[in-house]
């Protein structure tokens, strides 16, 4: 756990961190969901909008953006959300995607339901 969130930390203070991929359905305890492409739990923010990303402050250092480069294309269902701070996320269906912290190996789904307001995106 601790590797992960010393990542989740990197992730964030850098603008210039992005994913080779945008994401891709992976199986887990509760059936085939949205991943990073190391098999890290993609989620959904219900207090977000289409395009919109609405967790900063504490929200993102519990739920770290999914950040694309600042070069990155839509692709598909994938899409590019500018966030205040200058970055760039990734987004499903145009809601933004985000990690939860206390997912702490590939294939955890601990974020599902948390506050009733966040989601993993299932097949």
């Amino acid at each position: 756990m601790q590797k992960f969130l010393g990542a989740a930390a990197v992730l964030m203070a850098s603008t210039t961190f992005a994913m080779a991929a945008p994401a891709m359905m992976s199986e887990t305890d509760i059936g085939s969901v949205l991943t990073d492409e190391a098999g890290y739990t993609l989620y959904i923010f219900d207090r977000d909008e289409p395009g919109v990303s609405n967790c900063y402050e504490q929200c993102a250092i519990n739920w770290p953006p999914f950040y694309a480069a600042d070069d990155a294309q839509p692709e598909g269902a994938f899409t590019i959300v500018q966030r205040t701070d200058g970055t760039q996320m990734w987004a499903h269906d145009g809601w933004p995607l985000y990690y939860w912290k206390d997912d702490a190996n590939p294939g955890d789904t601990t974020g599902d339901g948390v506050g009733d307001v966040w989601h993993v995106v299932m097949n």
